[in-house]
């Protein structure tokens, strides 16, 4: 369970969105923008002290859920947002189709 006073933030400076907890940045889901509205997600990490906690799940939930709003096409390079895609297939949408397959998106 995630604690109390959790935000999700973007920096797209560093091309990242961070998860906080307090004033402590807990994670971060890295992307690169590829152009024509398209991000590949390349790494995810939270450290260590906050492992176990549920907040990568969030974090990239809710960076995906801004990607949505924003119209970006997804490429999930990394290993964690490729499997969050697979065990929410109703998010699928956001990896163009003809990219699908090279990630094992239906």
């Amino acid at each position: 369970m995630a604690p109390e006073g959790v935000a999700v933030w973007d920096n797209p400076e560093d091309g990242q969105f961070e998860i906080w907890v307090g004033d402590e940045r807990a994670g971060r889901a890295l992307y690169a923008d590829r152009g024509d509205g398209v991000h590949a997600f390349v790494h995810t990490e939270v450290e260590p002290r906050f492992e176990g906690r549920g907040l990568a799940g969030r974090l990239v939930r809710e960076a995906l859920s801004a990607a949505r709003e924003r119209g970006w096409a997804v490429l999930p390079e990394c290993p964690f947002v490729r499997s969050y895609l697979e065990q929410h297939p109703d998010l699928a949408d956001l990896v163009p189709d003809d990219a699908r397959a090279a990630f094992s998106l239906g």
